[in-house]
């Protein structure tokens, strides 16, 4: 079964699609680190993340895997390097580039076969799993997303810095030629701006576990 999660950055889409997959024993994916993976691999390596040749060359020359939970590049666990402030920022610059994405998906589909899975991103319920057996979009205002993930990562950046970066992921993520932020026709929508992780937890676990009893 595939539980899939779309909605912009700080939402909440991985604690509770985290907490979602422990409570009803599936695996948890998150389908946006594959690409902050990716955009990590090409900072260190020195590249300029707007060459989306270079992006793309990376892209096909890294090994990219999952190990309970995290991101695996080339044998290592990176996944505490992946919401570095230029990773943050690049990002987005780098999963823009359409086949990349292709690319991107036949990797997360394939790890996902044959798996229950809870998974989340930006175009998970609409290009990456469109027939996943559950749909939903999670939103928040863009205030209360900028002052979660204040509160995420500490004091490095000011508000006004990380709301400002909220907003412009925003409109890049949704203007994208492949993979554009959406709300797929068939997908719950949930506001978490003011639910508690429980509380919208509580919600999706809802939908899903009368279906399935």
């Amino acid at each position: 079964m595939i539980i899939a999660i779309d909605g912009p950055a700080g939402c909440g889409k991985s604690t509770i699609a985290k907490m979602v997959a422990k409570q009803l024993g599936f695996y948890f994916l998150n389908t946006g680190s594959f690409y902050r993976a990716v955009t990590y691999a090409h900072i260190r390596r020195g590249g300029d993340c707007t060459d989306r040749a270079a992006c793309l060359e990376t892209a096909r020359s890294v090994d990219i895997s999952v190990r309970d939970g995290d991101i695996i590049l080339n044998g290592e666990d990176v996944e505490d390097r992946l919401h570095t402030k230029d990773v943050d920022m690049n990002a987005s610059i780098v999963s823009s580039d359409p086949e990349l994405r292709i690319l991107v998906t036949d990797l997360i589909r394939r790890i996902a076969s044959g798996m229950d899975i809870v998974t989340e991103g930006r175009d998970t319920t609409t290009e990456i799993f469109p027939d996943a057996d559950y749909k939903f979009y999670f939103d928040a205002s863009p205030e209360v997303r900028a002052r979660r993930r204040i509160a995420q990562q500490g004091g490095n950046q000011t508000y006004e810095e990380v709301l400002d970066l909220i907003c412009k992921r925003d409109e890049n993520d949704r203007n994208k030629a492949l993979g554009a932020l959406k709300i797929a026709k068939d997908a719950v929508y949930i506001d978490t701006s003011y639910l508690t992780i429980r509380e919208v937890c509580e919600k999706v676990v809802s939908v899903v576990r009368p279906a399935h009893c």
